[in-house]
């Protein structure tokens, strides 16, 4: 599959050819060797190929909250999982797929910049490591947000976004729900990803993502 070549600014309805071939991604290589310790890694056992994905949120049908001019992510603030990291531009690589954040940093979060920015109508998609070759990353306890917790993403323009969880799930990376995860919305929403479920030591990679769903706080 070639790059999508999304408009500048745009939502992720514009581009559903991103949506698709983001799915099968998000962190795909997040660590190219076992894990440092066997206590790095906290995020729950995704479901099996074969399990039965779980039941989809409520879909909203009107705006949660005011949503925000586009403006690009500078910092995320997690406070319930100790979370405070700088954030980073991601792309997509020849083949469509979402470029992981440099594994060189442990303390980084990636934003997509061709989908919607965090706060603006659609959804806006941060991605973070949850271990590295050197130990824990930035998302090793994103599995353990619950609804209700917080995540406060610092903008360019000087204002905050501030969005309530909804939800925390986990999908095995070959049953990743594409149009849950980046499909639009009528509403300024975020998706925070990682890996999860176990370690393949042979594949070198994890066997599933975590998504948190979040929407804009009004």
């Amino acid at each position: 599959m070639t790059q999508p070549t999304p408009p500048a600014g745009g939502r992720l309805l514009r581009f559903g050819l991103a949506a698709t071939a983001l799915g099968a991604l998000v962190l795909y290589n997040s660590v190219d060797a076992a894990p440092a310790t066997t206590e790095t890694t906290t995020a729950v056992a995704g479901p099996s190929a074969s399990a039965a994905v779980p039941s989809p949120a409520p879909v909203r049908t009107a705006k949660r909250g005011p949503a925000m001019a586009r403006s690009a992510p500078t910092r995320v603030k997690i406070p319930q999982i100790g979370v405070d990291a700088p954030t980073t531009e991601l792309t997509l690589d020849a083949n469509g797929q979402l470029n992981a954040p440099p594994a060189t940093d442990r303390n980084l979060v990636g934003w997509y910049r061709d989908g919607a920015s965090p706060g603006e109508l659609g959804s806006a998609v941060l991605a973070g490591h949850v271990d590295t070759k050197t130990g824990p990353a930035v998302f090793l306890l994103l599995s353990l947000l619950v609804p209700g917790n917080t995540v406060e993403v610092a903008r360019a323009d000087g204002t905050t976004a501030v969005f309530l969880v909804d939800s925390v799930e986990t999908f095995a990376k070959n049953a990743f729900p594409d149009d849950r995860v980046y499909a639009d919305t009528p509403d300024a929403q975020l998706r925070l990803i990682t890996c999860g479920g176990v370690y393949d030591h042979k594949a070198k990679d994890y066997t599933a993502n975590v998504v948190v769903f979040a929407h804009l706080k009004a």
